[in-house]
């Protein structure tokens, strides 16, 4: 009967996954109305290597030859792909727009490098075209140090501005920071469907400076820009150079301090400053004073009481002039598919490219398809759950299902669960800030063999967890091994009848030492050392439940063009660059994880942990979550409560903005992740009796989400 419960939760929830992507499929098609296809182009990179820029197509099929539409092209941020885009594309492409969404330079399945955006061997800490080397705001990074840290610290930094900022003394320069925007543009202007006249550009976070870079070169009709970073005319050419109708969307809890002209907090007085009210087409401090010596200084003083405002337009669409900078009440991450957000890039869109929408602005159906691809992921992970309880039905797997340690001596008390439980979540939350940091711009990893940036963050804080897991599991464990040999019984008759009635009275269970069973890497029947068999079923075991997830994904990538995520990617099928960095990156996930699922639901495992029903298991789980979570949400709380209060990222105050920015900004979905992470190891762990199993799932899905599509150099 249980089998027949498993077999009929599975084909549930796979025909429910079916059913989700089917009508995410129809949502983003608008139910035929648009074709969505996959698209890959070939260039030339900066060392004359061909390559190849990948993107997804959204073709309205009211856009042909003869009634060629307008088009806006998709530039992603950083650690994203070209799906990030999906609220954008779908909402354009109803309304009759020909959208290009791109995997950019590292990102997605584009195979050119972040390298090959260039890089110089200096930086600002102000908006560039303000800073200074009396001020010291103009610095050099040095020769040495890590390639990444060096293309990091020149995200902000343009191809298209002055040799000052955009070439090095040392000979290093800025290739293409529109990180293949630019080929993208001319791609768009070449079908013959489109409007190659009326092209828009908008991007979100990285993909603002690829859009500013990719309109300086291009006559882009209209720029969007999601989270962007403005900068003085004094950065670049002016007289050459012309940007039309640019709307900036200013998230109010933006946690990358540039976004923010590197002010602590995003306030109204942001819009009296120089750089904001030049950008607006507004008079300055510095235009005010060239005025008045040419006796205008009464024209110039009305322009210079006019304020600058939050949405509102200033300038005039029908020349380029017009700009805008909306107030989106969200955070960094969030600005992609904020519904304030969409709605006046839509509406900016509208006017700029001289369309007339059938479909209000406000009137959107992303959402819809986002939750349907959410819901689907969810289901495919847990899905996995009644698999492997039909496959551990099968003599082969039975046999690696064991009962869960049980000696008294050896279960946590709440008191000593809960003193646990903060030192292991006051250990994540202190580390986690520095060690992620520190491995994504500066720790002396092989570059050629490391190359995801941000998986060298969690390379790296996951190497100093290890070695903290190791030191905390051998100290007790050689201490109760101590406490068995000095506390054995006399030898003495009558000393040993005595210890033994002292035992039973205090009701105390005999002392034994841990051992591999007890943490959960060894079989019940062979204690004494770790079991391999059982790793290496418990290996075959995961790698099934795995590749029932991957073939469920390539079937919707391959067929819909769609892949798991929420908002921020989960899982898509690899390439065969990625999957040789899964390989690369998994020995030390793995490690950890199977450190971390030991350390948590074996040594910390409580009375609950034996109950083998539901209320044992949601007991169980908490705890758990709490312990691998725990840390984390702290983290969370010290970021954004200061920030909410209208301090500033707690990161920031606290440290510098050094340690904020892209690690802080994926906690919202880093999150959820590990709540996930728990509640599959809970259930796997008490299932089989081992951490093994869910070790291997745990750390295989955590390495996907890195390698999958996120940055490489």
């Amino acid at each position: 009967m249980k089998h027949k419960k498993s077999l009929i939760l599975f084909v549930c929830l796979t025909i429910a996954i079916f059913a989700c992507m089917i009508i995410a499929n129809g949502i983003q098609t608008s139910w035929g109305a648009v074709s969505v296809e996959a698209v890959s182009y070939d260039f030339t990179d900066s060392n004359g290597k061909t390559q190849t820029l990948t993107g997804k197509l959204y073709k309205p099929v009211t856009a042909t030859a003869e009634n060629p539409a307008p088009a806006v092209l998709m530039l992603h941020g950083y650690q994203n792909d070209k799906e990030t885009n999906d609220a954008y594309s779908i909402e354009l492409s109803r309304r009759g727009i020909v959208v290009l969404s791109l995997d950019e330079y590292g990102h997605g399945w584009t195979s050119a490098g972040l390298k090959e955006r260039g890089w110089t061997n200096h930086k600002v800490t102000v908006n560039y075209g303000e800073d200074s080397e009396e001020a010291g705001t103009y610095k050099k990074l040095g020769s040495g140090g890590a390639l990444r840290y060096k293309i990091m610290m020149n995200f902000s930094n343009l191809s298209f501005f002055k040799d000052k900022y955009s070439k090095g003394d040392d000979g290093s320069v800025l290739y293409d920071s529109s990180m293949g925007g630019k080929k993208g543009f001319e791609v768009l202007s070449d079908f013959d469907f489109v409007d190659s006249a009326n092209i828009g550009v908008s991007g979100h976070s990285m993909g603002t400076w690829a859009s500013w870079s990719t309109a300086a070169a291009c006559p882009a009709k209209a720029v969007v820009l999601q989270c962007g970073e403005l900068f003085s005319k004094e950065a670049y050419d002016a007289d050459k150079i012309h940007f039309n109708n640019v709307l900036l969307l200013q998230a109010k809890y933006d946690e990358f301090n540039y976004f923010r002209d590197y002010e602590n907090t995003v306030t109204d007085e942001l819009m009296s400053t120089d750089l904001r009210r030049e950008f607006l087409g507004l008079s300055t401090s510095a235009t005010n004073a060239g005025s008045s010596t040419t006796g205008t200084a009464a024209n110039a003083n009305a322009a210079a009481s006019e304020s600058a405002e939050w949405n509102k337009t200033y300038g005039s669409f029908s020349d380029g002039t017009a700009r805008r900078i909306e107030l989106i009440n969200t955070n960094h991450r969030l600005t992609t598919h904020d519904h304030h957000a969409l709605t006046a890039a839509l509406d900016w869109f509208e006017q700029a490219l001289g369309v007339k929408y059938t479909i209000a602005s406000n009137d959107h159906v992303y959402g819809f398809k986002e939750w349907l691809v959410f819901a689907a992921f969810l289901m495919a992970v847990f899905a996995m759950l009644p698999l492997m309880n039909l496959l551990l039905a099968i003599p082969y797997f039975r046999k690696s299902v064991q009962a869960l340690p049980s000696e008294p001596g050896k279960i946590k008390t709440n008191k000593q669960w809960l003193k646990g439980a903060i030192i292991t979540m006051a250990i994540s939350a202190l580390t986690y800030p520095f060690m992620t940091q520190l491995g994504h711009g500066l720790l002396p990893l092989p570059e050629g063999i490391f190359r995801m940036t941000i998986g060298n963050g969690f390379l790296s804080w996951y190497l100093l967890l290890i070695i903290i897991m190791i030191i905390t599991t051998m100290i007790p464990w050689k201490k109760s091994r101590k406490q068995s040999t000095t506390g054995k019984l006399s030898a003495n008759g009558a000393n040993a009848a005595k210890q033994k009635a002292a035992a039973q009275n205090d009701n105390i269970a005999p002392k034994t030492p841990v051992n591999w069973y007890d943490i959960g890497l060894a079989p019940a029947n062979k204690t004494d050392k770790i079991g391999w068999k059982l790793f290496g079923k418990s290996a075959l075991l995961a790698l099934i439940l795995l590749g029932f997830v991957y073939i469920l994904v390539t079937i919707f990538t391959y067929a819909f063009q769609l892949d798991f995520r929420m908002i921020w990617p989960f899982l898509k099928p690899f390439t065969l660059e990625r999957f040789g960095q899964f390989c690369v990156y998994f020995p030390v996930f793995f490690v950890f994880f199977l450190l971390n699922n030991s350390k948590i639901f074996a040594q910390m495992r409580t009375k609950y942990t034996l109950q083998l029903d539901t209320n044992g298991y949601w007991q169980t789980f908490w705890r758990n979550a709490v312990c691998m979570a725990g840390g984390i949400f702290f983290i969370i709380l010290l970021e954004y409560i200061p920030f909410f209060a209208g301090l500033g990222p707690g990161a920031d105050l606290l440290f510098s903005p050094t340690f904020g920015g892209p690690f802080m900004s994926l906690l919202i979905v880093f999150f959820p992740q590990i709540l996930v992470f728990s509640l599959i190891g809970t259930y796997m762990y008490r299932k089989t009796g081992s951490v093994y199993t869910g070790a291997f799932v745990i750390s295989a899905l955590a390495c996907w989400i890195v390698t999958g599509g996120s940055a490489i150099l």
